[in-house]
């Protein structure tokens, strides 16, 4: 339902569809424009996981793949991201550590090592939680070295060095609970290859960002270990939480072994035959009633879901199957279109925290889990990369600035689990992850902070790629990114940018190479009017801009911040004949703590102008949102019949302040919502 640019005027307000969110766009007769065909093996090209800047796969290096830039080579160094990665730096992640220490995962893991005496504590995956945590350490130390970083990491690597059995199993909790026998017994629900899998990419982006090989020995064993236990002349059988085929495909890039790739391959394939259902369970859950390269859309557990898709687009880069690559492009257009929030968010069901029907997307009852999105941003980047297609890397900056972002505090220290599109002013907290609580320090499923950590430490990878000849850039953020261009060296641009708040954004060339070769930016689909060095271009596409280049030349690209009132998908019936308010690539929501009246009860006047401007003083600085509605429904409570378009029953004019979703629940906890009635 999210994707397309509205008007200012709700009486011509865009309506979210696949036909707007996916259209496609003919090339600018002054910007020459480029997309990047998908459909033969030639196009297909290594991708990484949580931006791991440095993966290029063994396997080959095709003449125009899309890449990503290598290690440090993407560097935020100011606006608006840099203040949220240098509180991940200095607050989340320390704290993190002691949240690991208090809710006993570190423990589960020094009782499996030998020290110390007790039970295991906690859900079964807690281990993925401390892998996911020192990938963050690992990734912030090659953003910003200190030796505090390194010795936490040390210290806590040979604690699950010495957790590992001497055949390379490795789950403390299992180990704990239930011993040697008690292996695999029920890996559908145990997640014994999920902590498998989130320790490997920790392993990888420790060696790659420290040079410790410490826990990539732990993983390799580990890797060993499925391998002689798992396919089709072994143990038949899959994980309910999909991410080891990531993290296979990841250790298959870093080391070059072959039998990596192939159980990642076998675990994508033996989806949808009724493995996990001879388990006596229902399959949909766990993305296991239809095979990965027959589905058409996802379903089930939101995160589960574009884990696999994610894991299925790694091994299908990595094996040129361009079949089963079609297959994901149909899928995450079909989830695109009909089962994403306006913000990003994934998944409409808090029973299984699951993806709904076609359209299934009620705001008050959004589960939209923030590893959800995380996993829908590591799919689309893959997408991206597969594919050079501009709709992917505008489907990371909508989860991204949205659907992500909302789920961790300006301070950088509380975290929503889940992040609905509403809250009503009356809403109880009945369950510990309702937002009514507020953002919370830590969860007894502690998924999202240390994937919330990881992401934000890891953020500078997902700016830039490359190819034979060019350098793109898909997301803007005050920086540097360079680039190696096969056989003819490095080049770099400087960026300026106060962007999300602004749309301008100079690139100035720091580093150049003999002869021509290009910039390509990507223009977003809400971008109409956009310019590059003044000359009109086509949003939705990338621009690309090549010739001999000398240091100090200057692209200035302008993106339009006008705000847009969009409406929603009238198939959605939760919100049928509401309007919301988006600027850039924000998306607003209206907080009780600046209304004149009840959220619940405005509307917002057919025929109301918005206008915006910048407070530097307000939530961090945020541009603000105002427009005219009224308040109340002028009806009395229990009196009926109550009449839908009356204009008689909505009460006074009253002023509408909006601002950015993500910055909710930051000054107190109370009625927020996106979507507004019109009225």
């Amino acid at each position: 339902m999210c994707g397309s640019e509205g008007l200012t005027k709700p009486e011509k307000v865009s309506t979210f569809s696949q036909e707007n969110v996916f259209r496609i766009f003919r090339p600018s007769d002054t910007v020459r424009m480029k997309s990047y065909p998908s459909e033969s093996q030639e196009s297909l090209m290594s991708a990484s996981p949580e931006a791991v800047t440095t993966s290029r796969s063994p396997a080959a290096a095709l003449t125009g793949r899309w890449q990503p830039v290598g290690l440090g080579q993407a560097r935020i160094t100011g606006g608006f991201w840099a203040p949220r990665q240098l509180r991940n730096g200095e607050q989340a992640i320390p704290s993190g550590q002691g949240q690991l220490e208090s809710a006993g995962n570190l423990h589960n893991l020094r009782l499996a090592a030998g020290i110390g005496e007790g039970e295991a504590i906690g859900p079964v995956f807690a281990d993925s939680d401390v892998y996911k945590w020192l990938e963050a350490v690992a990734w912030e130390y090659a953003r910003n070295p200190s030796e505090d970083l390194l010795e936490r990491q040390r210290e806590l690597t040979a604690i699950v060095a010495d957790a590992q059995r001497e055949d390379g199993y490795l789950d403390s909790v299992v180990q704990l609970r239930y011993g040697d026998e008690g292996r695999y017994q029920q890996l559908v629900w145990s997640h014994e290859h999920y902590c498998a899998g989130h320790l490997i990419q920790a392993a990888i982006a420790q060696v790659r960002c420290t040079a410790d090989r410490g826990l990539l020995e732990v993983a390799i064993k580990l890797a060993d270990h499925l391998v002689a236990n798992f396919g089709d002349d072994k143990t038949v059988d899959v994980d309910g939480h999909p991410v080891i085929e990531m993290a296979l495909v990841e250790l298959y890039r870093e080391t070059g072994t072959q039998a990596y790739l192939d159980l990642a391959r076998w675990f994508v394939e033996a989806r949808g035959h009724g493995i996990i259902s001879n388990h006596g369970h229902e399959p949909t859950y766990f993305s296991d009633r239809v095979p990965v390269r027959e589905a058409a859309t996802v379903e089930g557990h939101a995160v589960r879901a574009v884990y696999l898709a994610a894991g299925a687009t790694d091994v299908a880069l990595e094996t040129g199957d361009a079949e089963l690559l079609e297959a994901l492009k149909t899928q995450f257009a079909h989830m695109w279109a009909t089962k994403t929030y306006l913000t990003g968010g994934l998944g409409a069901r808090w029973e299984g925290e699951a993806f709904g029907d076609e359209h299934e997307l009620p705001s008050d009852r959004a589960y939209a889990e923030t590893c959800a999105a995380i996993g829908g941003i590591q799919w689309a980047w893959r997408m991206l990369l597969a594919t050079g297609d501009a709709k992917y890397a505008d489907a990371i900056e909508r989860m991204l600035y949205n659907g992500f972002l909302a789920g961790v505090s300006l301070a950088g220290t509380e975290y929503f689990y889940v992040n609905p599109l509403q809250l009503r002013g009356a809403a109880h907290a009945d369950n510990n992850r309702s937002p009514a609580h507020g953002r919370r320090g830590w969860f007894d499923c502690a998924c999202c902070p240390p994937n919330i950590m990881r992401t934000l430490a890891s953020l500078d990878g997902y700016l830039a790629s490359t190819s034979a000849d060019a350098l793109q850039l898909h997301q803007y953020a005050e920086g540097a990114v360079a680039a190696d261009l096969p056989g003819r060296g490095s080049v770099g641009l400087k960026v300026e940018t106060a962007y999300p708040w602004d749309g301008a954004v100079r690139l100035t060339v720091e580093q150049t190479v003999d002869g021509p070769w290009a910039v390509e930016l990507r223009i977003p689909q809400w971008a109409e009017g956009a310019t590059v060095n003044g000359t009109p271009t086509e949003a939705g596409e990338y621009a690309r801009i090549e010739r001999e280049w000398s240091v100090g030349d200057v692209i200035e690209l302008q993106l339009p911040m006008a705000t847009r009132v969009v409406a929603a998908d009238p198939r959605v019936d939760a919100v049928r004949d509401c309007v919301a308010l988006e600027r850039g690539p924000l998306v607003y929501a209206v907080e009780q703590s600046d209304q004149q009246a009840d959220v619940d009860d405005l509307h917002l006047l057919p025929e109301a102008s918005v206008a915006s401007s910048y407070d530097p003083e307000l939530l961090d600085g945020v541009t603000v949102l105002t427009a005219r509605g009224r308040a109340g429904t002028g009806h009395q409570a229990g009196a009926w019949p109550f009449e839908p378009g009356r204009t008689d029953q909505v009460g006074d004019e009253v002023e509408i302040t909006a601002i950015p979703y993500y910055a909710w629940a930051n000054r107190e906890v109370g009625a927020m919502r996106v979507w507004l009635p019109r009225g």
